[in-house]
């Protein structure tokens, strides 16, 4: 993932997330927002409730993988902030991107129709 294409800062994440409109399944909550940048950007938050350190950083890499697997879906002039739920950790991988992979789909057909 480019870094273009990253959000980092705190006050971009609480904007996103008070201002943005939310969907979720029982792995994620995405937040998402309009942006001004000309590219979409994304910001991961995973819970120290889930595990360590270790266990965190494993997991904002799967996401980053499957983030930059499907980057073509991602709608231009937006901002996604993928928070992970507790029931991550019970999933394997092949379902934790199916089911990131309906929450996009969600999201950008729920665009369309805006």
């Amino acid at each position: 993932m480019k870094k273009k294409n990253i959000v980092k800062e705190n006050k971009d994440f609480s904007k996103i997330i008070n201002n943005g409109k939310k969907c979720w399944n029982d792995a994620y909550s995405i937040y998402y927002d309009e942006n001004n940048y000309g590219n979409y950007r994304i910001g991961i938050s995973v819970s120290k409730k889930i595990g360590n350190a270790v266990v965190r950083n494993k997991i904002k890499r799967q996401i980053r993988n499957i983030a930059d697997k499907y980057k073509n879906i991602y709608q231009k002039n937006r901002d996604y902030i993928i928070i992970v739920r507790r029931n991550y950790i019970n999933l394997n991988f092949y379902e934790l991107e199916i089911k990131y992979l309906e929450l996009i789909n969600k999201i950008t057909h729920r665009g369309e129709l805006q």
